[in-house]
Parts: C-alpha cells; structure tokens; sequence
C-alpha cells in the first residue's frame, strides 16, 4: 500500500477523531451495518476526491466495509487534517494529502487516486472527474458512474453535460434535499462562523458583516452572524435571492457600496472576482475579508498584491495586508475556503446525511451505473425522505402520517369548497 500524508506518527490522534465522529453520525452508521454482509461495493474501485475530515473518514472506512477498493486524495490544498489522513494511511487506505499543497501536488494526488483505474468516482469540486476526462479519456469511459458534492462542482458537471463532453454518469448528491438544505445551509453557517473566529477572534456582535451571495450557503453565514449580533448586509446578481434576504430581515446594496460599510466580508458565490481592487481600496481600515467557496477566485488576491505595500502573517491563517494608503485589510486562508482551511469544517451530525447520499449514491451506481444515461442524475425523492426519516428516528423524534381518508382528499381533484 502506498501513501503519502505529513507524518505518519499522527495516526493515533485520528483515529480518535474519527472514534468522535462515528458517535455522531448514526445515519451512516446504521447504513454501514446494514451493508456489512451483503457488501454491495465489492469488486468496485472507488477514486474519491474529497475534503480529508474525519466525517470523510466515516465515509471512506464505510465503503471499505461495503466492500470497495478505495484511494483518497483532498479536494483543496489547505482543508486536509494531517491526523485525519495519517489515521486513513495506518488503516491500509492508500491516501496522498498533506495540508499545504502546493496545486502541483495537488493533481500529482488526483493522479496517484487515478493510478487504480477506478470504477466509480466520488468528487468534490468535479476536479478529479475533470482530470480523468481531459487526461485520461480512456479511462473515464470505463467509468461506472460518480457522485459530486458541492455546488460548485455540479455546475461544471452541468456545463459538461450541456456541452456533450461528460463521459459518464454522476450524480448530484450536492441537490439533495437532504444535503443542500442541511449541510449547505447549517454546516457551512456554522463551520464559516467558526473559521472567522478561530483566525481573528473577533467580537461579531456589532460588526457589519458582509454576505457575498445568498445561496444556501450564504444564507448558512448570514443566519448564524445574525445570531451572533452581527448587522448583515447581503450582496446578489440574482433579484429573487436578494428579494429573499431583504425578507430575512437583511440589508441588501451593491458590493460597491458594502465594501465602505463591512467590517468583515464573506464570499459564498461560486464565481470569481467577487472582491477585487475597486473594493479593496474602499474598505474600512481592519477589515476582514474571507470566502467560504469551493475555490479562492472569488477574493482577488493579486489585485489585492498589487494595491499593497507589505503583507505579514499576524496570526496561524490570518494575513495582514497593508494598502499603500495605510489601511490594513485581513485575509482569512489565503482566500480558500475558511470553514475548512481556518477550522474543521461542517460538524459530524450534518455530515450525516451528506454522505449516508454518497453511500447510497454509489451503491446505485455500482449496481445500475451501466444502464443509466450518460448526464448529471439527481437523487430520487424516496432516498431523500428515507434518510431525513431515519435521521429523525436517531434523534428520538417521529412525525404524523396521513390516513387513508386524507391519502384520498389530497388527490380527489372534484373535493372543494
């Protein structure tokens, strides 16, 4: 088996970490012993690309008891838990991610995950997915079927779709009901909240807080500033979305205009150059500027590079940037995503359900993958409503159900007034 992690001796604080999120995701759990004998996985080789947590972990060492081959690298050169890969490395998974890749290392990682020839592919970001297609089309038609987790990586795989070039199906675990609406809403409010805090340990009570972008996502960040006493103000190109955050009770204006009001600003858009040096030389002296999106194009650091005269590290992620008119700007990850690189990401129970969706997801592909259409799949409702009530039972809650007369009522077309 081969490796390659940052040391090797951290395994055991890993393991730990792992231990804690086992106890805290019992959806995945019960789907890991359900599967235990009958090992749906067995014979597949799974390539995952995915943030290396220890609610990763969780996934990875489930498809292992489902029977899979798996090889793991990290979606993001700055999100990876050197505990975390060194326990997975000590548990005979062959894994190739550090904390502070450089990109280089990181697509030698997406390489060296491709090296097994997988049969199904499990990708964040669809960076993985994207190498295989470019560089090793051969390969990717060999390909089962794949899942993709976030946002950002559903759009691209959509764009392939729409352009004909997908050579597999996937599926878009990231639109699930039980994902998106969850994970993507309080995972990333709370986890981006977290990042800002554990690199500045700013007061939020009182700030102007700066929401780029009301998804799911920003709608998380926005909701958890607000209950921290922060004022928020939201910024959109999409007038539903910005209408959305005026009656959430948020302000709404231009980011040429909120850059002079924010005192700490947070991208959730997907798009590039959200912030750049227009902005930049607006803002208040001490603002704090960070980006929760998969990929760090939304801060535009150069423009920042180029209106500066010194930048020094203050503290462990947190980037002092000193403009040429004196006023000090603070980047939080070097503009990568905070909640993973600045803390440890979306909390255990939310991760529940995200990934109880890969599991299932990958067990459709393995046994269907060969019959679906090549194109970007969604998640059946059913499996939605499955984990959502199974992770209801887990917490001890139940829920009402309709009766046969109320069954009839709600489809009895001629019932009115």
């Amino acid at each position: 088996m081969e490796y390659k992690v940052k040391d090797i001796g951290l395994a055991d604080s890993g393991k730990l970490k792992i231990e804690w999120a086992e106890s805290r995701m019992p959806v995945l759990m019960t789907l890991r012993e359900r599967y235990k004998t009958k090992k749906p996985l067995k014979g597949q080789r799974v390539s995952g690309c995915l943030h290396v947590t220890k609610e990763t972990a969780v996934l990875v060492k489930t498809l292992v008891v489902a029977g899979a081959e798996v090889a793991w690298s990290g979606c993001n050169p700055l999100s990876t838990q050197d505990d975390i890969a060194a326990a997975l490395a000590a548990s005979n998974v062959p894994i190739y991610a550090w904390h502070g890749m450089s990109v280089d290392e990181f697509y030698w990682a997406i390489e060296r995950t491709i090296d097994m020839k997988p049969t199904l592919t499990l990708d964040d970001g669809a960076d993985l997915i994207n190498t295989l297609h470019q560089k090793h089309p051969d390969l990717a038609r060999k390909v089962t079927g794949g899942t993709e987790e976030t946002t950002t990586g559903v759009h691209r795989l959509r764009a392939m779709d729409k352009a004909g070039a997908l050579l597999y199906p996937v599926i878009a675990v990231n639109d699930a009901e039980t994902k998106w609406d969850f994970d993507n809403v309080y995972g990333t409010g709370q986890s981006s909240i977290d990042g800002i805090l554990r690199t500045t340990n700013v007061l939020l009570a009182g700030k102007n807080f700066v929401v780029a972008g009301y998804g799911h996502c920003g709608r998380g960040a926005a909701i958890r500033a607000s209950g921290m006493g922060a004022h928020v103000i939201v910024t959109e190109v999409s007038p539903t979305q910005a209408l959305k955050a005026v009656l959430d009770g948020f302000s709404v204006m231009k980011m040429d205009e909120a850059c002079a009001a924010g005192d700490i600003f947070i991208t959730a858009t997907g798009m590039k150059d959200v912030i750049v040096e227009r902005h930049f030389k607006r803002m208040r002296d001490g603002a704090i500027v960070c980006n929760t999106g998969h990929y760090d194009c939304e801060v535009n650091l150069k423009d920042l590079g180029k209106a500066s005269k010194s930048v020094r590290e203050v503290r462990e992620g947190n980037e002092e940037y000193t403009l040429k008119n004196g006023v000090r700007i603070y980047i939080l990850a070097k503009g990568r995503l905070v909640n993973l690189a600045g803390a440890e990401g979306h909390p255990s129970e939310v991760m529940d359900m995200s990934f109880a969706n890969q599991f299932l997801s990958l067990i459709r592909c393995a046994k269907e993958g060969k019959n679906l259409e090549v194109r970007v799949h969604d998640i059946p409702e059913q499996q939605d409503q499955e984990l959502a009530m199974l992770k209801l039972h887990t917490m001890g809650l139940s829920i009402d159900t309709l009766t046969k007369e109320q069954l009839h009522y709600r489809d009895d077309y001629l019932a009115g007034t």
